[in-house]
């Protein structure tokens, strides 16, 4: 997926030790902030919104 994109880290992430994600029309593409020249991986917008969708309401939570 290497396509020209505006690549971003979380907010919450102090340490530099993250992922970052780019928005592209058709998909959302996440890598390893260490690693920029490394592996990407791509997802579908509506699998990335069921993502994040999954994350904010807890659903990952240790507690599941």
């Amino acid at each position: 997926m290497k396509r020209d994109g505006v690549w971003r880290a979380s907010s919450r992430s102090g340490s530099g030790e993250c992922v970052e994600v780019a928005g592209f029309a058709d998909a959302v593409g996440v890598r390893d902030s260490k690693d920029r020249q490394g592996p990407e991986l791509s997802f579908g917008p509506a699998s990335w919104t069921r993502f994040v969708t999954a994350t904010r309401t807890g659903r990952f939570d240790a507690a599941h």
